[in-house]
Protein backbone atom coordinates (compact mmCIF):
# COMPACT_ATOMS: atom_id res chain seq x y z
CA UNK A 1 0.00 0.00 0.00
CA UNK A 2 1.66 3.49 -1.09
CA UNK A 3 1.72 6.25 2.12
CA UNK A 4 -0.09 9.18 1.66
CA UNK A 5 1.42 12.13 0.70
CA UNK A 6 1.50 15.00 2.99
CA UNK A 7 2.98 18.88 1.88
CA UNK A 8 3.91 21.42 4.48
CA UNK A 9 3.05 24.95 2.48
CA UNK A 10 5.33 27.31 4.72
CA UNK A 11 4.61 31.02 3.26
CA UNK A 12 4.86 34.22 4.49
CA UNK A 13 6.91 38.22 3.56
CA UNK A 14 10.55 38.70 3.22
CA UNK A 15 12.08 39.17 6.84
CA UNK A 16 9.39 36.86 8.75
CA UNK A 17 11.65 33.59 9.42
CA UNK A 18 10.41 31.23 6.61
CA UNK A 19 13.88 29.61 6.09
CA UNK A 20 14.84 29.56 9.33
CA UNK A 21 11.31 27.92 10.75
CA UNK A 22 11.89 25.29 7.72
CA UNK A 23 15.40 24.64 9.03
CA UNK A 24 14.19 24.38 12.59
CA UNK A 25 11.53 22.25 11.70
CA UNK A 26 13.97 20.07 9.77
CA UNK A 27 16.29 19.74 12.82
CA UNK A 28 13.22 18.77 14.94
CA UNK A 29 11.70 16.32 13.00
CA UNK A 30 15.34 14.86 12.07
CA UNK A 31 15.76 14.44 16.08
CA UNK A 32 12.52 12.85 16.31
CA UNK A 33 13.02 10.67 13.18
CA UNK A 34 10.90 11.58 10.87
CA UNK A 35 11.17 10.90 7.68
CA UNK A 36 10.70 14.41 5.23
CA UNK A 37 12.19 16.33 2.88
CA UNK A 38 12.67 20.10 2.51
CA UNK A 39 12.59 22.19 -0.37
CA UNK A 40 13.33 25.90 -0.99
CA UNK A 41 10.66 26.99 -3.40
CA UNK A 42 12.55 30.01 -3.47
CA UNK A 43 15.22 28.83 -5.32
CA UNK A 44 13.14 26.62 -7.66
CA UNK A 45 13.82 29.18 -10.67
CA UNK A 46 16.02 31.74 -9.13
CA UNK A 47 17.50 32.83 -12.47
CA UNK A 48 17.82 35.86 -14.41
CA UNK A 49 16.65 36.60 -16.78
CA UNK A 50 13.61 35.41 -14.13
CA UNK A 51 11.97 32.06 -16.15
CA UNK A 52 8.51 32.38 -14.16
CA UNK A 53 6.39 32.42 -17.18
CA UNK A 54 8.43 28.92 -18.26
CA UNK A 55 6.76 27.17 -15.16
CA UNK A 56 9.99 25.92 -14.12
CA UNK A 57 9.90 26.47 -10.31
CA UNK A 58 6.36 23.85 -10.83
CA UNK A 59 9.03 21.67 -13.38
CA UNK A 60 11.92 21.25 -10.65
CA UNK A 61 9.26 20.93 -7.98
CA UNK A 62 7.92 17.60 -9.99
CA UNK A 63 11.57 16.66 -10.70
CA UNK A 64 12.94 16.59 -7.43
CA UNK A 65 9.68 15.33 -5.65
CA UNK A 66 9.72 12.27 -8.31
CA UNK A 67 12.96 11.60 -6.81
CA UNK A 68 12.30 12.05 -3.02
CA UNK A 69 8.84 9.17 -3.35
CA UNK A 70 11.12 6.52 -5.30
CA UNK A 71 12.90 6.63 -2.10
CA UNK A 72 10.04 6.90 0.23
CA UNK A 73 9.70 10.04 1.22
CA UNK A 74 6.25 11.25 1.72
CA UNK A 75 6.12 14.30 3.79
CA UNK A 76 7.50 17.22 2.38
CA UNK A 77 7.97 20.72 4.03
CA UNK A 78 8.07 23.64 1.28
CA UNK A 79 9.51 27.12 2.16
CA UNK A 80 7.91 29.79 -0.16
CA UNK A 81 6.93 33.56 -0.22
CA UNK A 82 3.54 32.56 -1.59
CA UNK A 83 3.20 29.24 -1.60
CA UNK A 84 -0.49 29.76 0.56
CA UNK A 85 -2.26 31.50 -1.92
CA UNK A 86 -5.00 29.20 -3.50
CA UNK A 87 -3.57 29.38 -6.91
CA UNK A 88 0.01 28.68 -5.82
CA UNK A 89 -1.18 25.68 -3.84
CA UNK A 90 -2.91 24.53 -6.37
CA UNK A 91 -0.08 24.66 -8.70
CA UNK A 92 2.46 22.90 -6.78
CA UNK A 93 0.25 20.10 -5.33
CA UNK A 94 -0.39 19.72 -9.31
CA UNK A 95 3.36 19.49 -9.68
CA UNK A 96 3.85 17.01 -6.79
CA UNK A 97 0.77 14.90 -8.71
CA UNK A 98 0.32 12.63 -5.81
CA UNK A 99 -2.59 14.34 -4.50
CA UNK A 100 -1.09 15.64 -1.23
CA UNK A 101 -3.10 16.58 1.98
CA UNK A 102 -1.62 19.73 2.38
CA UNK A 103 -1.08 21.92 5.66
CA UNK A 104 -0.03 25.28 4.81
CA UNK A 105 1.21 28.11 7.61
CA UNK A 106 1.06 31.63 6.83
CA UNK A 107 4.27 33.14 8.59
CA UNK A 108 3.22 36.72 10.00
CA UNK A 109 5.25 39.70 11.14
CA UNK A 110 4.90 43.72 11.69
CA UNK A 111 6.71 45.94 9.35
CA UNK A 112 9.43 46.97 12.17
CA UNK A 113 10.08 42.96 12.79
CA UNK A 114 10.64 42.46 8.99
CA UNK A 115 13.07 45.88 8.54
CA UNK A 116 14.82 44.77 12.36
CA UNK A 117 15.83 41.04 10.42
CA UNK A 118 16.18 42.10 6.61
CA UNK A 119 18.60 45.08 7.71
CA UNK A 120 20.46 41.64 8.80
CA UNK A 121 20.75 40.10 5.51
CA UNK A 122 20.26 43.35 3.02
CA UNK A 123 23.13 45.97 2.58
CA UNK A 124 22.86 49.35 0.51
CA UNK A 125 19.91 49.89 -1.50
CA UNK A 126 18.95 46.74 -1.57
CA UNK A 127 17.34 47.04 1.57
CA UNK A 128 14.98 50.08 1.07
CA UNK A 129 13.55 47.94 -1.90
CA UNK A 130 12.90 44.27 -0.03
CA UNK A 131 11.32 46.32 2.51
CA UNK A 132 8.93 47.55 -0.04
CA UNK A 133 8.47 44.08 -1.55
CA UNK A 134 7.72 42.88 2.06
CA UNK A 135 5.40 45.50 2.92
CA UNK A 136 3.40 44.73 -0.45
CA UNK A 137 3.48 41.15 -0.26
CA UNK A 138 2.38 41.36 4.21
CA UNK A 139 -0.69 42.77 2.15
CA UNK A 140 -1.10 40.25 -0.89
CA UNK A 141 -0.80 37.19 1.89
CA UNK A 142 -3.51 39.04 3.47
CA UNK A 143 -5.92 36.80 0.91
CA UNK A 144 -5.01 33.47 1.86
CA UNK A 145 -7.64 31.30 2.59
CA UNK A 146 -9.34 31.17 6.14
CA UNK A 147 -8.15 27.34 6.47
CA UNK A 148 -4.57 28.54 6.63
CA UNK A 149 -3.31 28.64 9.94
CA UNK A 150 -1.60 32.05 10.73
CA UNK A 151 1.36 32.83 13.43
CA UNK A 152 3.39 35.54 14.32
CA UNK A 153 7.01 35.38 14.81
CA UNK A 154 7.71 38.73 16.36
CA UNK A 155 9.68 38.58 19.52
CA UNK A 156 9.34 34.43 19.34
CA UNK A 157 12.25 32.17 18.86
CA UNK A 158 12.56 30.23 15.88
CA UNK A 159 12.63 26.90 18.28
CA UNK A 160 9.63 27.44 19.47
CA UNK A 161 7.83 28.94 16.31
CA UNK A 162 8.81 24.90 14.73
CA UNK A 163 7.55 23.34 17.41
CA UNK A 164 4.11 24.91 17.02
CA UNK A 165 4.04 23.91 13.44
CA UNK A 166 5.11 20.36 14.20
CA UNK A 167 2.98 19.89 16.86
CA UNK A 168 0.41 21.47 14.47
CA UNK A 169 1.73 19.07 11.66
CA UNK A 170 0.44 15.62 13.74
CA UNK A 171 3.59 14.46 12.28
CA UNK A 172 5.23 13.45 15.66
Amino acid sequence: MDIPTEALFIGGRSGVGKSSVGAEIHEQLSAARIRHCLIEGDVLDLAYPPPWEHGLAERNLAAMWANYRALGYHRMIYTNTASVLEPVIRSLTTAMGDDPKVIAILLCCTDDTARQRLSHREIGSALDIHLDRSRAMAQRLDAAPAWVHRIWTDNRSTTDIAAEIVTHTGWC
